[in-house]
């Protein structure tokens, strides 16, 4: 089934430019103080509030390696370090923030993938 994943957010309109004009996400549904991105299978909601939650990493992943290659190319700017092979997951990834400090990891993995459906 598909869902959403949602934050609180101090500052909508910096969170909701830093998403749409740097990451590159669409701007799937403007409800005025929650506005919901979308990229490939990914949604994320942001909804105007007194604080920021920051729990967790939001995971942005590619196909392959050069696509993590290309990504930090374009991302450099927000991020920790370059992106490094992790032997434990089989991931090639590196790590960055967003505007209010939410962990962003962006990875591909080194292993065949189970296929995944979106249609149920």
């Amino acid at each position: 089934m598909p869902g959403i994943i949602f934050f609180k957010t101090r500052d909508l309109v910096k969170t909701s430019s830093f998403y749409q004009d740097i990451i590159g996400m669409s701007l799937w549904l403007d409800q005025g103080t929650c506005r919901i991105f979308n990229s490939g299978n990914l949604l994320i909601g942001f909804i105007a509030g007194d604080m920021t939650e920051s729990q967790g990493i939001i995971t942005f992943f590619y196909p392959a390696r050069k696509d993590v290659d290309k990504a930090y190319e374009k991302f450099c700017g927000i991020a920790s370090g370059p992106p490094v092979y992790n032997e434990k997951y089989l991931i090639y990834h590196f790590f960055g923030r967003d505007p209010e400090s939410r962990l962003l990891e962006f990875q591909c993995f080194l292993h065949e993938l189970p296929h995944l459906s979106f249609n149920r």
